[in-house]
């Protein structure tokens, strides 16, 4: 989820009604649903250490703990500021209270992520697996709408109230902030419902001559009713749109075919790299695919069809979200990382 959605969830949640019991919630709940995204500080070691170690240990349920802990030394931090600076909270700040806050805050970051398609492993690292509810997009601008307005539509009720020489009422913001939390799962509610129908369609089809193996819908930004599905039978994925609402799924027309490579050598080899091995743990339907160079060199490309759809957003001539290793004659890594390969 984008940090937007869960800076704006957090003011939400502390504005519905835990600002009143202590001082210092907003910020201890704000900071709680961004900093389990700390993690992304290790892209700077390198594009493979970044897709290793995101939604790693400060995803998951042990490190929730943790987490918690250090936002709430943080707002300690600020609160002595605050205090030799000459400010207090309007409401004496309860710590058992806020460190609750925190890690509840760090739990919400978790669920929030885990309801897009890129996944969180939420039980490592005693087991590393990757969960995905995919049924909201990265950004939903739809939720964005919501805890916009229910956090924005009060204060601006209030001003025009007040300009048109009404008694200015006495607004906090928390039936807005609560109209945007309902808003919010009313969202999720629906988008839920409509994925498990999208799947039950792409499962109830043969796609030429053969049963699907798997079948998997995944969300556009804002119709909750349209999909990006991905079947794979035994020789070959396919990528098609399917609505939900109308159960329409054209696999003749509207499909795209990507057929499974053969495995050989040099996918093997790839697949053993250090970035093969992370992008398969992670990958929800990989296709490795190989490319001849010159001076039989080999470029090994990983790219993970459930975000597919994204490659006409992002513009790019090759697949989002995708790595490359590149083998010398031997069969021996000489460079590898996420992104665009150099042409």
């Amino acid at each position: 989820m984008d940090p937007v959605t869960h800076m704006l969830t957090g003011i939400a949640v502390s504005r519905a009604g835990l600002n009143r019991k202590t001082g210092l919630s907003t910020l201890t709940i704000i900071l709680a649903l961004e900093a389990p995204d700390i993690d992304s500080l290790w892209y700077f070691a390198g594009s493979v250490a970044g897709l290793q170690h995101h939604r790693g240990i400060t995803h998951s349920l042990v490190g929730a703990p943790f987490v918690a802990a250090l936002v709430t030394a943080g707002v300690y931090g600020v609160y002595r500021w605050m205090k030799r600076s000459g400010r207090e909270p309007k409401l004496p700040p309860n710590w058992r209270l806020l460190y609750f806050y925190a890690l509840a805050g760090a739990l919400l970051h978790l669920f929030q992520d885990f309801t897009n398609n890129y996944g969180v492993r939420p039980f490592a690292p005693f087991n590393p697996k990757w969960y995905s509810w995919d049924i909201v997009f990265i950004i939903d601008p739809i939720m964005l709408l919501a805890l916009f307005l229910g956090l924005v539509g009060p204060g601006l009720f209030a001003l025009v109230t007040e300009e048109i020489g009404s008694r200015k009422p006495q607004l906090r913001g928390r039936g807005g902030a609560i109209f945007a939390l309902v808003s919010v799962a009313l969202v999720i509610f629906v988008r839920d419902y409509e994925h498990r129908r999208a799947v039950n369609e792409l499962n109830a089809r043969t796609y030429r001559g053969e049963e699907p193996l798997r079948a998997s819908a995944f969300p556009q930004p804002i119709n909750p009713f349209s999909w990006n599905g991905v079947v794979e039978t035994r020789d070959f994925f396919l990528l098609l749109p399917v609505n939900s609402g109308s159960g329409e799924v054209d696999p003749e027309n509207l499909a795209t075919v990507r057929f499974k490579p053969e495995e050989t050598p040099v996918t093997l080899a790839a697949k053993k790299s250090y970035l093969g091995r992370i992008y398969l743990d992670w990958a929800g339907y990989p296709l490795v695919t190989t490319e001849r160079l010159e001076g039989g060199r080999y470029q090994v490309q990983f790219e993970d069809l459930r975000f597919e759809s994204l490659q006409g957003l992002t513009r790019s001539r090759r697949p989002p979200l995708a790595g490359y290793v590149v083998l010398d004659s031997q069969l021996r890594v000489e460079q590898m990382a996420m992104g665009r390969a150099p042409d």
